[in-house]
């Protein structure tokens, strides 16, 4: 059985992973992509996840992963226990970004972070034309059922990581899983992932 092909946005933080690395994978999920890591780059890679079912499909792929949230189970890592995390569409859902980020890049001196941009044109145009939080390929539930709690947008998440003196190394936007350039990122996107590093 072929292991699943890997989201637009997984691939490309697969991509950039070097092999051997010390990763830890915050909002696992089922542990595709951690699996991917693992054979393909024979990184030693761990995982946190916070729904049940997610955390049992991945341990019966062999992952190590543990159930836990990130908002608060994150501090339990040591300083530099990793050399990359990785939070993909995860920051959106927590109650702390700002925090979060300070803790990935506290246990890691590099981590991926990807979201969807809240400003992209539909949502744009959904809410000027319609007057209504949209329903996307990215967004696919109703307003009062996401989990989503923080509308990020390319240009938050910019400003936050100025503020707060964290150096970006690389960036990319997915705009119907192709990329979109940097320029138009802020209204094409409709998914943003960020390479950063300590300041």
């Amino acid at each position: 059985m072929s292991a699943p092909a890997l989201r637009p946005d997984l691939a490309l933080i697969a991509a950039q992973v070097p092999g051997g690395a010390r990763v830890l994978d915050i909002g696992c999920g089922d542990g595709t992509l951690m699996a991917a890591l693992r054979d393909a780059k024979q990184t030693d890679v761990r995982g946190l996840e916070i729904d049940p079912a997610n955390v049992a499909a991945a341990i019966g792929r062999g992952l190590a992963v543990v159930q836990g949230d990130a908002e608060h189970d994150i501090a339990d890592y040591p300083d530099d226990s990793f050399d990359i995390a990785i939070l993909s569409q995860t920051l959106q859902t927590s109650h702390r970004p700002d925090r979060i980020i300070d803790q990935l890049l506290r246990i890691a001196p590099r981590a991926f972070v990807s979201f969807p941009n809240f400003a992209h044109w539909r949502v744009r145009l959904a809410l000027l034309w319609g007057g209504r939080m949209p329903v996307t390929r990215l967004l696919p539930v109703a307003w009062y059922e996401t989990p989503n709690i923080h509308h990020v947008t390319v240009r938050d998440f910019r400003d936050l990581v100025r503020e707060k003196g964290i150096k970006v190394e690389a960036a990319w936007y997915l705009s119907g899983d192709k990329p979109t350039s940097d320029a138009a990122a802020s209204w094409r996107a409709e998914h943003a992932i960020f390479l950063i590093a300590r300041g």
